[in-house]
């Protein structure tokens, strides 16, 4: 997107906020410009003699991931990822996510364009931390989380950051197949359609780009991810299910306090049991590193109770991936009940795979 168009969008959310959230977007629209003014066209900064050897790796592959996306996932062909900001941050943005606390369903907020989704983002840690303490004050279970990438959906050219570039091959091309996946299929509102059906575009697409262009450690190593990732989604979808129970009851309410500390050190203790099974696997240590609270369960749901059901729909797809893309936007423009139905019918919600 040029700056033009940029400026103008980021006119047009403030002038639709309220004088109560005018702040907030303001850091937004101010965020997303400063991204969009950094990111560089590829070609100038591979042409650059100035460009480390190692990004200069690291660009060519993600273009050839880029390419890929498009040619054979049929994914957007435009300028998303075919440009390189460095924000001189570890992450994009910081999410805040909340929960009440004696429930597993998240908070919403509404926004222009997005619609109403179970998360908050800052482009500023140090906001998002402020933002969590204040949403933590007013009685809310809170997970504040950095994150190294996210879609504006189209409305802007989404560039490769500085925050994933030097992630191994598999997690580039599933970093880059997920977010360009939210420019195919969006329901407004419907963080858990939208997310789950990013991730399984994600998976599929990196079994598919790993059969043509991976090594045997890189598909081997996928694999055990994936394993990882089911019996981490498993743990905290068990949990899920022990905390409705126990919120659901009728205790008095330091009880139930009593009763949720103990699921959380539950899950915590069959945690350091997986890691064993894994080998040492540490890769949700820093998940694990915060005070565990219902936003961390529902952070974790929103982006995998749809993968089956959208499984489901490629393979009565036939496998063709424009087609399963097609039932996609079809089915994001239903109603959210109707979209529900339809859903549960190819699959009841679960975890999922993340």
């Amino acid at each position: 997107m040029n700056a033009l168009r940029a400026t103008a969008m980021a006119g047009m959310v403030l002038l639709v906020a309220g004088c109560s959230s005018i702040g907030y977007y303001y850091q937004a629209a101010r965020g997303q410009l400063a991204l969009s003014h950094a990111a560089q066209p590829l070609p100038a900064i591979l042409n650059d003699p100035a460009t480390p050897p190692d990004l200069r790796a690291r660009l060519e592959t993600a273009r050839t991931i880029r390419d890929y996306a498009s040619t054979d996932l049929k994914l957007p062909d435009n300028d998303s990822y075919r440009k390189y900001a460095d924000l001189k941050r570890p992450f994009v943005v910081w999410n805040v996510f909340a929960a009440p606390e004696f429930s597993i369903r998240a908070r919403e907020w509404c926004f222009p364009v997005a619609g109403c989704v179970g998360y908050k983002g800052w482009f500023d840690q140090q906001s998002a931390e402020s933002f969590g303490d204040t949403t933590r004050h007013e009685g809310y279970d809170v997970f504040v989380y950095g994150v190294p990438a996210y879609s504006t959906l189209g409305w802007f050219d989404d560039p490769l950051l500085n925050t994933f570039i030097h992630y191994p091959r598999t997690e580039l091309a599933r970093l880059i197949f997920h977010e360009l996946a939210h420019q195919v299929a969006y329901a407004e509102g419907d963080s858990t359609f939208n997310e789950s059906f990013a991730t399984a575009v994600e998976l599929e697409g990196v079994r598919r780009w790993l059969s043509r262009a991976g090594t045997e450690a890189e598909r081997a190593e996928f694999e055990a991810m994936q394993v990882r990732k089911r019996d981490f989604v498993e743990l905290v979808e068990a949990t899920r299910t022990r905390l409705e129970a126990v919120y659901a009851s009728k205790l008095e309410p330091e009880a139930m306090r009593a009763a949720k500390a103990a699921e959380f050190a539950r899950m915590r203790s069959e945690y350091q049991s997986l890691k064993e099974r894994w080998g040492g696997f540490r890769g949700y240590d820093r998940w694990f590193g915060q005070s565990l609270g219902n936003a961390h369960l529902a952070s974790v749901a929103t982006y995998t109770q749809r993968v089956p059901a959208f499984d489901a729909l490629l393979a009565r797809s036939g496998g063709d991936l424009e087609r399963w893309y097609l039932e996609a936007r079809r089915l994001a423009k239903l109603p959210a009940d109707s979209r529900a139905s339809e859903l549960d019918a190819l699959a009841p919600a679960t975890g999922g795979v993340p």
